[in-house]
């Protein structure tokens, strides 16, 4: 990617959205009925509108800018691009399977008291294709888990798709490009209102890959709205302009939503799904919309720290849910109150995943290139060599 041409809102906005990621994986330990990996005493109801409000779209922008990403790219061809990709993805998560997600199964496994405490024996196990009891970890079925990693997954899944049916994706292209006003902020919500209607109950989102045809709806989908919207300067511009029509219509269709959900579970087809779902997809839509817009007229600048955190972004996805499940493991049995524990499990999260980024991961050279670093090149490796030696 050219440097010239850097999209600074693009850059600051995948920053933020996975900083978000951290309080939102942290605050689902606090969750009353969440099914995360490890939970706190101190659950509460209270979070639950906030995390919804978060939760319907933060995924979603995720893959919409890794599209917008794709689409960026400089331009080389199909096979360059997708072997481009591959080297860097695939090597982040097999390296991430393999050395940083099992604290997470053997820390729930033995909150759960269903795994034996030491570490080295469950290794041993977990990588010698050990049964282990139901329920003994999330993923305990197949004996092996990717956890937060699916993302991924799903998003090398994606890629190689989109590289197969290129030329014909590419012929949407101008009809998407092409909308303005209402209809951009309206028509696009409609497959993934399609795909709910017809997927959701059917398919509930499991993450493995196989059966998640709900969630390959909805995600596939936002990914090429990114590609498609790419370099776009008409759309993004009509984004800036929407802005606060977006605001506005969002906040209002999270109400609606609320208020349809509130009569009935949105897990359940009542006369309340039909106000209910499509809120849904529309308050999805629509906050996307605003962040896109806002995000494209206050943050399409080069700040002093975003260099920083474009570097420090893949490798702090990477450790940041095996820092919180290791922290929440050690902490939440000293009962030490609802306010001290979440803000140690925050701040001791942040902690390893600065420390371990700066001091060791974009530091040693091999280890670059095993969380989605590019490797430095020699020169200036010696260049720094030499600076130290003066």
């Amino acid at each position: 990617m050219h440097h010239d041409s850097r999209r600074h809102d693009i850059d600051a906005l995948r920053c933020l959205v996975f900083s978000l990621l951290i309080l939102y994986h942290t605050a689902l330990m606090y969750l009353e009925g969440s099914s995360f990996h490890l939970r706190s005493s101190y659950a509460t109801d209270a979070l639950n509108m906030p995390l919804v409000f978060i939760n319907r779209w933060r995924m979603e922008i995720v893959f919409l800018i890794s599209g917008v990403s794709c689409a960026m790219m400089t331009p080389t061809s199909r096979g360059a691009f997708l072997w481009r990709r591959i080297k860097r993805l695939l090597l982040p998560l097999l390296f991430g399977m393999a050395i940083i997600i099992p604290i997470q199964p053997y820390c729930e496994g033995v909150s759960h008291g269903l795994v034996e405490p030491g570490f080295g024996r469950f290794l041993l196990h977990y990588f010698g294709g050990h049964a282990w009891p139901a329920g003994a970890f999330a993923g305990w079925q197949y004996g092996f888990t990717w956890n937060h990693l699916w993302y991924l997954v799903y998003l090398l899944l994606y890629i190689i798709v989109l590289v197969t049916l290129q030329p014909l994706l590419q012929r949407i292209t101008p009809y998407f490009r092409r909308l303005r006003g209402w209809r951009l902020l309206v028509l696009p919500a409609l497959p993934t209102l399609a795909a709910m209607a017809l997927l959701k109950m059917r398919y509930p989102e499991n993450h493995a890959l196989v059966g998640d045809w709900y969630a390959h709806a909805i995600y596939f989908t936002l990914f090429m709205y990114g590609w498609w919207l790419g370099n776009d300067k008409g759309l993004w511009q009509e984004l800036a302009r929407l802005r606060w029509h977006s605001l506005w219509l969002a906040l209002s269709a999270f109400f609606l939503y609320q208020y349809f959900d509130k009569i009935h579970s949105e897990n359940l087809l009542t006369w309340a799904s039909f106000g209910s779902w499509p809120m849904r997809n529309m308050y999805m839509w629509l906050a996307i919309c605003a962040i896109l817009g806002w995000s494209h007229i206050l943050l399409n600048r080069p700040f002093a720290w975003l260099s920083w955190a474009r570097q420090a972004v893949f490798p702090w996805y990477i450790l940041h849910q095996s820092a919180i499940v290791l922290l929440a493991y050690w902490l939440v049995p000293l009962q030490l109150g609802p306010v001290l524990e979440p803000l140690l499990v925050l701040t001791g999260t942040v902690a390893i995943c600065w420390l371990g980024t700066s001091l060791l991961i974009s530091k040693v050279n091999w280890l670059r290139p095993c969380f989605g670093l590019p490797a430095r090149p020699r020169q200036a490796v010696a260049a720094d060599t030499s600076l130290a030696a003066n």
